[in-house]
């Protein structure tokens, strides 16, 4: 096995056990998971991401024992939001848990760059305007979607994390060095 950070990416099952545990989904967000793990007992997820543009930097457990944390998320929320406006709407839990499938996965200490989470209107709009790379409809406006970027792993390495886990869109930047991620339909592109 080879440790250079280009190398093709190849899961372990160790790693693909941890990101479906990870990205299974249930809907009742709770409290009283959280001292079942201070004692140590069940599952959690976490995500870890820091930003470059606000200078902020989050490493939240989200989800404890089958249960969302909805302090946790309305924070992971908050960090997401689109810092040109200055505003935020809930992050789809489906796409955090793509996103911690992904990093466990890719077995890495390193959190997230955050290059793009939610965006508003207003900002896709100016996107659109200025490059065309964001779509129309795109899913960041639903707070679906987050681009992102590990400097220990590659472009190709982080999108082959992401499609392991079958459970939404992923695009592959290489001129700009990102990765998109979503919860929309799987599907694949090169952008």
């Amino acid at each position: 096995m080879t440790t250079d950070s280009t190398a093709d990416f190849r899961p372990t099952r160790r790693g693909l056990l941890a990101a479906f545990a990870a990205t299974a989904v249930t809907a009742a967000p709770a409290q009283a998971g959280i001292f079942g793990f201070l004692r140590g007992g069940g599952d959690v997820r976490r995500i870890r991401m820091y930003s470059g543009r606000t200078g902020e930097s989050i490493d939240m457990i989200y989800w404890v024992d089958g249960k969302y944390v909805k302090p946790a998320l309305a924070e992971i929320s908050h960090f997401m939001r689109d810092w040109r406006d200055n505003k935020s709407i809930a992050i789809d839990t489906r796409t955090i848990d793509i996103m911690a499938a992904a990093h466990a996965l890719m077995e890495v200490d390193e959190p997230y760059l955050l290059l793009s989470g939610y965006r508003t209107p207003h900002t896709n709009a100016m996107l659109r305007s200025r490059s065309g790379g964001a779509a129309r409809n795109s899913l960041h406006m639903k707070g679906q979607a987050a681009d992102l970027r590990l400097k220990s792993r590659s472009v190709k390495q982080m999108a082959a994390a992401a499609q392991a886990c079958a459970a939404g869109g992923v695009g592959k930047y290489y001129r700009s060095n990102f990765v998109h991620m979503d919860c929309g339909p799987n599907r694949a592109w090169t952008g």
